[in-house]
């Protein structure tokens, strides 16, 4: 499963680019991945993993803007096409899963 943060916040006030700052070191401190300016995402084994990491990102909003969470299975981000200046990118694959005996 992969797990977007997808967020759009002020950043016209000083107390504004704090919050935005904040809210942004806490999701990369959880893991999250830059994907663009404003889309992160974390590769998750399940979706009970999810559901727990996104209660804590709730608990870290900010009071104003918007973020979207997003659920999706690794086939439907495999599916994803990237572009980087017209040119077809690869997408990222999900982590290898180490087992431990």
């Amino acid at each position: 499963m992969w797990l977007f943060v997808l967020f759009d916040l002020p950043v016209k006030s000083r107390e504004q680019r704090q919050q935005y700052a904040h809210f942004r070191k806490e999701i990369l401190s959880r893991g999250f991945t830059q994907l663009q300016l404003s889309v992160y995402a974390k590769h998750l084994p399940s979706e009970q993993a999810a559901d727990s990491l996104k209660t804590h990102i709730v608990r870290a909003l900010p009071p104003g803007g918007q973020v979207r969470l997003l659920l999706v299975t690794d086939h439907q981000f495999g599916k994803m096409e990237v572009y980087n200046a017209r040119i077809r990118g690869r997408v990222e694959s999900a982590p290898t899963q180490i087992s431990l005996f």
